[in-house]
């Protein structure tokens, strides 16, 4: 289970704190999904970077399956981001010299066991469950927007996490595209019982998930 707890967030300013997020709870269980909306500038990213452990709440707690990241040290915390967590960013961050396996598989590199073969199998794998299987020797420069995205998503789930979190995928690609992201993310997470949490702008794919908060006024509601 994923629980956020009373979560607040603020940063500092020359004037005093800049409260982004107040009091802030939720949970979700495996196998559900659920889509968070709101204004531009509203926390929505704020929220998913301290729900995956990038960014540290200023009050509150975030645990999954029992685990609150936030009192894990520095190096037990990366293993949990990469371990149990897979990001899904608005901007694929493929690395352009790397073919689209070698960008699947570049979360295994600071694994100790490192790419495996048993991992460069999954990696081949995830880029046929994403219909890339064609495509795993091309670099990012010669896939389109949407197949750069797959990769994304396959990459996001090079590790098996028990929690997948997207951070406007469908933002930057044409209706046609963002559909069919829409249909493989849900896919994924239907077959692989993850716990799928995604922020959007488009009301249309957040009719596609399970719930649906709003985030407004630094405040989530249902």
């Amino acid at each position: 289970m994923l629980k956020v707890a009373n979560v607040s967030k603020s940063y500092p300013t020359p004037r005093g704190p800049l409260p982004i997020l107040e009091d802030v709870s939720m949970s979700l269980d495996r196998g559900q999904s659920a889509a968070i909306m709101g204004p531009s500038g509203s926390g929505k990213s704020t929220l998913l970077y301290i729900i995956g452990a990038l960014e540290p709440p200023s009050s509150g707690s975030v645990s999954l399956d029992g685990v609150d990241p936030w009192t894990l040290t520095e190096v037990r915390q990366a293993a949990f981001r990469n371990e149990r967590v897979g990001f899904v960013f608005q901007d694929h961050l493929l690395l352009p010299q790397l073919t689209a396996l070698e960008n699947v598989l570049t979360p295994a590199l600071v694994r100790p066991q490192g790419v495996t073969p048993e991992v460069r199998e999954r990696g081949r794998q995830l880029l046929e469950q994403v219909g890339l299987a064609d495509r795993a020797e091309h670099r990012p420069a010669e896939l389109s927007g949407g197949e750069r995205q797959r990769v994304a998503i396959a990459r996001a789930l090079i590790g098996a996490p028990v929690l997948l979190l997207c951070d406007e995928p469908t933002g930057n690609l044409d209706r046609t595209s963002a559909a069919g992201v829409a249909d493989l993310l849900l896919d994924l997470h239907r077959n692989l019982n993850t716990i799928l949490l995604v922020v959007t702008h488009s009301p249309a794919l957040a009719e596609r998930f399970g719930r649906r908060f709003e985030l407004d006024s630094r405040r989530l509601a249902s």
